[in-house]
């Protein structure tokens, strides 16, 4: 052999020669909306989270629609994923929709009950039965009585659950030798206050307080206690039951007239009946 011949070169290992434009598939847009339209539409089976329902189902649908972008472009290779993703999207934004109207209906019977509850049952009159009395003669008893009018001796307050309140006509009254409440030269009147229950639940009467007002200047009729008036209404009272009380008021000895008002409690508007004297 020569002394100039080559030995053999080590042949290199074969590389497949590279395809221009061959990228990674992007399947990201695609499982994270599948992911988010998952937990919105979980979200959006509790109403009190509609909110996180509307947020994350508006996601999942824009990026479940950008994600089908990227397919029809050759860029991603999950359709079926990135399709149910925004579907879901979709789904949790209308279960957000119906979560709120269920929340802010709930929201709004809830202050409906309470402003009801603060602004007391109103009343409506019912005309008092004619009697044998001068002061019932000039009485018109067919004449309907608003809510808001002031009600005349023997004349009834109905309130809308069947709480029923009646004040008789004033009558001149003699306080005891030991009657508090009563000044020398003043007169005092009587009156009869009724609360029958007509609702279906018991009536604690003891929440109901009587006040009253003499003359053209209102001014306040004190209220007299003797051994015959001036206890006020105690105790409960059975549905369909009433309890009856009787009430001395002192007066100028110039008053006209006599306004009692009566408030059965909390839960009612207090009523007003104007007295002839």
């Amino acid at each position: 052999m020569s002394q100039y011949t080559q030995p053999p070169q080590p042949q290199q290992p074969y590389a497949p020669p590279h395809t221009p434009g061959t990228r990674p598939a992007r399947n990201g847009l695609g499982i994270a909306a599948l992911v988010l339209g998952i937990i919105g539409t979980l979200s959006g089976l509790v109403p009190l989270l509609f909110w996180l329902a509307g947020i994350l189902g508006l996601i999942a649908l824009i990026l479940g629609l950008s994600g089908r972008g990227r397919v029809k472009r050759g860029e991603a290779t999950n359709k079926g994923v990135t399709t149910f993703g925004a579907v879901l999207g979709l789904v949790a934004l209308v279960l957000s929709v119906v979560g709120a109207v269920i929340i802010f209906k709930a929201v709004d019977d809830v202050v409906k009950d309470i402003d009801k509850e603060l602004s007391g049952s109103s009343a409506s009159a019912k005309p008092g039965g004619s009697g044998d009395s001068p002061k019932d003669s000039g009485k018109d008893d067919g004449k309907d009585k608003g809510a808001a009018d002031t009600l005349e001796g023997r004349d009834t307050a109905a309130y809308d659950d069947g709480l029923e309140v009646t004040v008789s006509n004033a009558a001149a009254y003699t306080p005891d030798a030991y009657a508090a409440g009563h000044t020398k030269g003043n007169r005092a009147y009587k009156v009869s206050v009724v609360i029958e229950n007509k609702t279906k639940k018991k009536y604690d009467s003891v929440l109901a307080s009587v006040d009253a007002r003499a003359g053209a200047d209102g001014v306040n009729a004190e209220q007299i206690f003797d051994g015959t008036v001036g206890e006020g209404f105690t105790g409960t009272v059975l549905p369909g039951k009433k309890v009856t009380v009787q009430y001395a008021f002192d007066t100028p000895a110039d008053a006209k007239n006599l306004t009692v008002e009566v408030s059965p409690g909390f839960d009612w508007d207090a009523s007003q009946w104007d007295l002839k004297l």
